[in-house]
């Protein structure tokens, strides 16, 4: 039997990418979802007929700005109204990631992606709320919150606000069977990964496994957590980097 049946998922920034691979990785599994987008209806779109044709499952479309909270808040809104609950909320939505020195970062670069960080913030804190008893909550993270990167300091604070946050609400919601963990993925062979081979050769190098990751695999790790077996995991960081440390 699907482990998800019966359940109901809200993925943000899920109409590509990553986030993509969760939402019909947890559509496979019995789930219905529902898949945000922040500009494009249409690849949003076809991610929802993905699910409904392959899974047989129920898929939503919502619009969603991380970076507005009364856009945030509506989401929840829009999907209790559909489904009548939420059970899973996965954060995967990020803006412009901006890897520059200190020294050249500009306030609006550092805007850019600290306002999502605050948008996810105000997501658990209405999936603190709302979410059903037993639920599951995971965020998305990254590898580069426990390894320094010259350029890559306001980038991995964003993220490493985010595991803080889920540690926090972890030992909040723990008396109502609910579960708050963070994915931190290392490299992750998507359209937005901008590298070239001679870079993505020398990362593969330094992994254990052998190869970057896949979108699917860190959909896998989501799938794991958001799981009936996953009830005893949670305010856990899983650092899902194909060994690379």
């Amino acid at each position: 039997m699907k482990p998800l049946i019966g359940k109901i998922a809200v993925v943000t920034g899920s109409s590509r990418g990553i986030g993509r691979a969760i939402a019909e990785r947890l559509g496979a599994d019995g789930a219905s979802v529902v898949v945000t987008y922040h500009g494009n209806q249409e690849k949003a779109e076809e991610v929802v007929r993905a699910i409904t044709a392959a899974a047989g499952s129920e898929a939503t479309a919502i619009q969603t700005d991380m970076r507005d909270l009364d856009s945030v808040r509506n989401l929840f809104a829009q999907a209790t109204a559909r489904f009548g609950r939420v059970d899973i909320l996965v954060n995967n939505a990020a803006g412009v990631n901006v890897f520059k020195p200190t020294e050249a970062m500009t306030v609006e670069e550092y805007d850019s992606m600290f306002l999502v960080t605050r948008g996810v913030y105000f997501a658990l804190q209405v999936a603190a709320k709302e979410i059903a008893d037993g639920g599951r909550i995971v965020s998305l993270s990254t590898g580069g919150t426990s390894m320094a990167m010259a350029g890559g300091g306001a980038y991995a604070g964003s993220k490493a606000a985010i595991e803080q946050f889920s540690n926090a609400l972890a030992k909040e919601v723990g008396h109502r069977g609910v579960t708050v963990n963070t994915i931190a993925p290392g490299v992750t062979d998507t359209d937005g990964l901008v590298l070239s081979d001679d870079q993505k050769n020398g990362l593969i190098a330094q992994t254990p496994l052998g190869r970057l990751g896949k979108p699917e695999d860190i959909a896998a790790a989501v799938a794991l957590l958001v799981s009936p077996d996953a009830h005893w995991i949670t305010g856990q960081n899983i650092r899902a980097t194909g060994g690379i440390v």
